[in-house]
């Protein structure tokens, strides 16, 4: 944290030392999340995010839950009560997460400071004591969540103590259905696959977001994928700027060498951004668009995205428009 510019009330922020930002110390941490659904950027503005060298990063912690989304009771309160505990530094009462963690280590390996631990020090990796202990030294959290719905997570806003600030990362429903084509665990689940139940899902977001943006001005923001991806230091300066965290050159360093070419596979964050939004318009056919399109016309609508009119329309058309809340 040397150098490092504190707030000072900007971002409405009224931090200006370390003690006041570590919970160790008395303090109250700088809370983001990222909201979302599978296949939508998250992976990618998860790291943009963690490239802080300052983040504790909370890489998606419903794995778990499996390929659903949560919409209502009983899941809500459960998943909710989990996020809670994590953002409090809680580990105690996780044990089904821990569990979980030792099996699929990606639960932890996106979080950089403690997977370093936990390639050194096997042991202590999954103690709820330490993870708890470890977690309160951080200034900053993040978190990505693609298994909740933004009506649930509502009320991780109205938690006042928690301080969290929240955006929702809404990507093209035909880009998020042509990538899930690629995953192996999705087209069994039809909360992954259907295009019905993804585009419901996006309306009810837009509705709940119109309500938040109002309710909350300084704790909620929408970001779609396909604006982040063609012009990224503008989008993620102000991403940092709203989360109120200092654009430090690490960050500027990640974009520099992920948003230019395409490297490994397709949960890969090394993209060339300018394309990687838009795949779908050559590797779907204009049959399987249309499909799509004649059940997410609603969303599609709603979220800014134009319909391909043929497959000729569809290789050269630009497939975003502006969107109003």
């Amino acid at each position: 944290m040397e150098n490092y510019e504190y707030p000072n009330g900007r971002y409405g922020i009224n931090v200006s030392k370390l003690e006041d930002l570590v919970m160790e110390k008395g303090g109250r941490p700088m809370r983001s999340i990222i909201l979302t659904s599978w296949r939508s950027g998250s992976t990618f503005l998860g790291d943009v995010v963690n490239a802080h060298p300052a983040n504790f990063y909370h890489y998606e912690p419903l794995l778990d839950y499996g390929i659903v989304q949560i919409r209502e009771s009983p899941l809500a309160e459960e998943s909710l009560t989990r996020i809670i505990s994590l953002l409090n530094c809680e580990y105690k009462e996780l044990d089904r997460y821990l569990d979980y963690g030792k099996t699929h280590p990606w639960v932890f390996n996106h979080n950089t400071h403690l997977w370093r631990q936990c390639q050194a020090h096997k042991r202590i990796c999954w103690d709820p004591r330490f993870v708890s202990k470890f977690c309160r030294l951080f200034p900053f959290q993040s978190m990505k969540l693609v298994r909740l719905r933004l009506q649930i997570a509502e009320s991780l806003l109205a938690e006042e103590n928690l301080g969290v600030r929240l955006i929702l990362l809404i990507r093209d429903p035909r880009g998020i259905l042509q990538s899930r084509k690629h995953r192996e665990w999705c087209p069994a689940k039809p909360d992954c696959s259907d295009p019905a139940l993804v585009c419901a899902d996006m309306v009810s977001d837009f509705s709940a977001a119109v309500e938040l943006s109002k309710k909350y001005p300084h704790s909620f923001r929408v970001v779609r994928y396909e604006d982040l991806s063609v012009d990224p230091y503008k989008h993620v300066k102000e991403l940092y700027n709203f989360y109120g965290l200092n654009f430090h050159v690490n960050v500027k360093k990640f974009l520099d060498t992920h948003t230019k070419n395409d490297v490994g596979g397709v949960s890969s964050t090394f993209r060339n951004s300018k394309v990687a939004p838009f795949h779908w318009r050559t590797d779907l056919d204009f049959e399987e668009v249309s499909e799509i399109q004649k059940v997410c016309a609603t969303a599609m609508r709603l979220w800014g995205y134009v319909m391909a009119l043929n497959s000729t329309h569809q290789k050269d058309f630009d497939p975003i428009t502006n969107y109003r809340l």
